[in-house]
């Protein structure tokens, strides 16, 4: 006499119903970018005039080369205490990170979660094929995590 199976008739799973989970589904798209030769200061106006803590560096031909964020402007800010000196109008490229982890569009919003798990980013640089096409932050991520809860547990 064979085993017999106690689980049941499977529910069959709807055809074409899809969670967006890509981290493309969730980036910011429209960037406020930055020059290497722009002014910190320049920068610093730009936290303070947008509801945004970063952005990306890119150079003239449309090139990510890094991010600056307010932590960097934290550091202009320090040193210019320090050295007891004015703010002075120093570029981006003396400030900014250099080695930016950056995320494929394609890359699921749970790979992006594993990163920032990982490290200290607020924001990851989207690239599709090489080129940037958006960024990603923790926010979005928590985003995208309370919009697939509420598809997966919804009462029905």
């Amino acid at each position: 006499m064979g085993i017999k199976s106690f689980q049941g008739v499977r529910q069959v799973q709807k055809e074409g119903v899809k969670e967006a989970i890509l981290v493309s589904d969730y980036m910011t798209t429209s960037l406020i970018t930055f020059s290497p030769t722009q002014s910190i200061l320049e920068v610093m106006e730009c936290f303070a005039k947008f509801p945004i803590s970063g952005g990306p560096v890119l150079n003239d031909k449309k090139e990510l080369v890094g991010i600056v964020s307010e932590a960097d402007c934290m550091k202009q800010i320090s040193e210019s205490r320090y050295f007891n000196l004015p703010i002075l109008d120093k570029s981006v490229a003396s400030f900014m990170s250099k080695e930016v982890e950056t995320i494929d569009a394609s890359a699921s919003i749970f790979d992006a979660a594993t990163i920032f798990h990982s490290n200290s980013r607020r924001r990851l640089p989207v690239l599709k094929d090489g080129k940037l096409v958006g960024q990603i932050s923790r926010k979005d991520i928590v985003i995208a995590a309370l919009k697939l809860s509420s598809q997966q547990w919804k009462k029905q």
